[in-house]
């Protein structure tokens, strides 16, 4: 096996990913709740447009904050990725990522938002979120990117001890860094208020050291 074949053999060994195509439900292992108060509804559908395969994850309900997480996942380094359609909504059109997740009320979260067009980075403790600064700048919290309804796009997560790097669409957004949470955690899927919003090709894994 020559170099490129082996890194690529390795890359693909500390990563997995959650498919909806085979059964038409969650992975084995998944589960759903809330944070807040509402109730969440996840779904697998069949979509024309999904980036693979047939299937898409779809959550249409309505809560505070809605989330699906790989329970049988414990990554204190690593990433987690997804093609996120934000597709309806009247309060909020949004999708995110959570990592380092350690029960309802305490998380890191990522999203991104089709009627803010921007990307963020929160802490939720104790059931309260609040944004994450962005590393090097004095003020602000996220960067502003058009995030497009009813479209796919790319967001991504890699976080390592307490610093944590966010990727839209391909490009480096910015670096977090908040020790909060260091311990190992479960990751997952993420939405807010009235949000209806669709996801895959969720990959998820340790970084390569």
């Amino acid at each position: 096996m020559n170099l490129v074949a082996l890194a690529t053999f390795v890359l693909m060994t500390l990563a997995q990913t959650a498919s909806f195509d085979s059964a038409g439900v969650l992975p084995q292992g998944w589960k759903t709740g809330v944070t807040g108060h509402g109730e969440a509804h996840w779904s697998v559908v069949r979509d024309g447009s999904a980036p693979s395969g047939t299937n898409v994850l779809l959550q249409s309900g309505e809560a505070t904050f809605c989330w699906a997480v790989d329970g049988r996942t414990h990554l204190q380094d690593g990433f987690v990725e997804a093609r996120i359609n934000p597709e309806g909504g009247r309060e909020d059109q949004a999708g995110g990522l959570v990592f380092r997740f350690l029960d309802a009320n305490n998380y890191y979260v990522v999203r991104m938002n089709a009627l803010e067009d921007n990307v963020v980075a929160y802490k939720t403790v104790n059931g309260k979120r609040s944004p994450l600064q962005v590393r090097g700048r004095m003020i602000g919290y996220g960067i502003d990117r058009k995030v497009p309804n009813g479209k796919w796009s790319f967001l991504r997560v890699e976080f390592r001890g307490a610093v944590f790097v966010v990727f839209y669409n391909g490009e480096k957004l910015f670096d977090i860094e908040d020790r909060t949470f260091p311990h190992a955690g479960a990751v997952g899927l993420w939405t807010k208020a009235d949000s209806v919003t669709r996801f895959d090709d969720v990959r998820y894994g340790q970084l390569p050291e």
